[in-house]
């Protein structure tokens, strides 16, 4: 793996209005395109000129040499045209393969609004420069790794880099160095990141390959130490096969001798004819048609291959190191229970932003009048704390904002509730944005003469603001210590928990106490339908299935569990675990990890180490 370059510093420019133009192109100059790292494409000639690097190939080559010294043209001839076709097979297809890679990279390219000249300009992340003041909003893939001069209510979505799926709050006045772990640094943005709700205004602190990103584009773009199967195998083929060759014209020549009626020519002729007879010349074409039938196979599947022994490779494989968000899972938060005060507790079906899925009671059974009630007041608080928007377009629903947010705009509708009749029928007061500070968020709306207030956030938050709690007659003092159970149960089972709470007061009152607890909701990222499957064709197939994730350790098992990854009593190795296995040794790493199928906490620069 090739060694991360250091960040070069940068000078701040001293004015709030941006970098100028001249400036900006003097920065592009020095410090390059603002690009992933990616080795150089090989040409066409390069590309039929490896398709002869192999022992086994040097030896037909030879074959064919000889064949024509002894006057043997036709054969000498059939095994250059073996050959040639079997490079053109392989050129054909790995080019071909390369030129679909490289379509996809441009379709990769995008644009970001910075502060040029005084003036927001859009332009091509490409061109964005160390120095550069970048504004992100909503929906905005970070173009590079940004130091924030100002946010307001951001939050991005770090599960590319972290793999956690939760969007992390972002705060422009805390301070952080290289030395803080990365899902530390609330006051950065990180290339490739994407804004799922708020504002904000940075400073470019580094581009292309020293972005947090580049710098893990580096280590998967370096050159690799592992050889392929097929290769290893024909090397070990085309040893014994010379071996062999040896033998018999040894033995060969041993009996001409001991007979003694042959010339030193004639013996000369019959060995190497021998040789050049039990070379199996039709073998590399055989193997190269097979492989490119392989990667036409897989093309159709949306799967690009750009060197013909990866097909090969691929099949030899007996463990697969999964990642956990947005592979085994939708890296869409769902609520998955909800959870009332007085201890009842609904079934949530459905999964992703599509509303599909229903609310149910213990059991499965039906939620009653009185639960149906209690539902939609904690749905009414979710959906009006909120500041995220589900519709349907195009024929599929699509979502924007942060994934909490929506998990309750989606819950809603599954409760057959009208999120713009929610909206419009409360005229809104104001809204309190949720920041990592205060781990909640609300909304104080007006109804006739009275304000109404709702928040939600974690649960320790909501019981320190709450005197009362909802109950099937109205409402009763609070039980904080079996709610608190309750959430720590659910908790240590891997779900992320919200509380929500309301308040019904006079104009001009907007204190965030003395409310009443309204439920907790239970959500998870949930699991893909077809993971389940591909797991267990892998297993019918002799590969095993281990998980690598940026997750909890109670998330990342409990996830495991559920797919049948690891057993109740399974060890999960965590990164302090390994990095402690490291110190003593690689044969101490090896006993760690030989069984280990659930394995969390794992920072993307440690993830290839496993």
């Amino acid at each position: 793996m090739n060694s991360a370059a250091p960040e070069r510093p940068i000078t701040p420019d001293p004015a709030d209005n941006g970098l100028s133009s001249q400036e900006a192109s003097a920065r592009l100059e020095k410090f390059g395109y603002n690009r992933l790292p990616a080795p150089p494409m090989p040409g066409v000639v390069e590309l039929f000129a490896r398709q002869f690097l192999s022992p086994f190939i040097y030896i037909l080559l030879i074959a064919s040499a000889v064949s024509f010294a002894l006057g043997q043209t036709p054969s000498g001839v059939f095994i250059l045209i073996v050959l040639l076709i079997n490079a053109v097979i392989g050129t054909v297809q790995e080019f071909s393969a390369q030129k679909a890679a490289a379509a996809l990279k441009q379709m990769m390219k995008g644009t970001a609004h910075a502060l040029r000249d005084g003036q927001i300009v859009t332009i091509d992340v490409e061109e964005i420069v160390p120095g550069d003041i970048v504004l992100l909003s909503s929906g905005d893939k970070v173009p590079a790794d940004i130091q924030l001069l100002s946010a307001s209510s951001l939050a991005v979505d770090e599960s590319m880099l972290t793999g956690e799926s939760l969007a992390v709050a972002k705060n422009a006045g805390e301070a952080s160095d290289d030395s803080t772990p990365l899902t530390e640094r609330v006051d950065q943005c990180f290339a490739g990141s994407i804004i799922t709700h708020g504002r904000g205004r940075g400073r470019v602190k580094a581009t292309a390959s020293n972005t947090q990103l580049g710098k893990i584009a580096q280590g998967v773009t370096g050159k690799t130490s592992a050889e392929p199967p097929l290769m290893i195998r024909i090397r070990k083929f085309t040893y014994q096969v010379a071996f062999g060759i040896l033998a018999a014209i040894a033995a060969l020549a041993g009996l001409m001798v001991l007979d003694g009626g042959y010339s030193i020519e004639d013996m000369i002729l019959m060995t190497i004819g021998l040789a050049v007879s039990v070379i199996p010349e039709g073998l590399p074409a055989a193997l190269t048609v097979a492989l490119a039938i392989g990667m036409s196979r897989m093309a159709k599947r949306n799967v690009i291959i750009r060197k013909l022994v990866a097909v090969e490779a691929l099949g030899s494989c007996t463990l697969i190191c999964s990642d956990k968000t947005g592979t085994l899972t939708v890296n869409e938060l769902t609520i998955r229970r909800v959870m009332l005060p007085d201890g009842r507790q609904f079934e949530v079906t459905g999964e992703g932003v599509a509303p599909g899925g229903e609310i149910t009671g213990h059991a499965g059974t039906e939620v009653d009048v009185t639960g149906q009630e209690t539902l939609r007041e904690l749905c009414v608080a979710g959906v009006l704390a909120n500041e995220s928007h589900l519709d349907y377009s195009g024929g599929e629903w699509v979502s924007q904002g942060d994934i909490v947010d929506i998990a309750f705009l989606v819950m809603a509708k599954k409760l057959g509730m009208s999120i713009t009749d929610l909206r419009t029928r409360q005229e809104q007061v104001a809204l309190i944005p949720y920041e990592s500070e205060k781990a909640y968020s609300g909304v104080v709306n007006r109804i006739g003469d009275q304000t109404v207030i709702y928040a939600k956030g974690s649960p320790e938050k909501m019981l320190s603001m709450c005197n009362r709690m909802a109950a099937r007659d109205g409402s009763k003092a609070i039980d904080k210590s079996a709610l608190e159970s309750q959430f720590t149960e659910l908790a240590s089972r891997g779900y992320r928990i919200i509380a929500l709470a309301k308040k019904t007061t006079s104009p001009g009152d907007h204190e965030m106490a003395d409310m009443i607890f309204l439920g907790m909701v239970a959500m998870i990222d949930p699991l893909r339908h077809e993971a389940f499957e591909a797991i267990e064709k892998c297993r019918t197939g002799g590969i095993e299935v281990a998980m690598v994730t940026g997750d909890h350790p109670a998330t990342a098992k409990s996830i495991a569990l559920e797919l049948g990854l690891c057993e109740a009593d399974a060890t999960v190795v965590t990164g302090p675990m390994l990095d402690e296995a490291s110190a003593t040794g690689q044969v101490a790493v090896d006993q760690l990890i030989r069984q280990a199928r659930v394995l969390p906490a794992s920072s993307p620069p440690g993830k290839p180490r496993l």
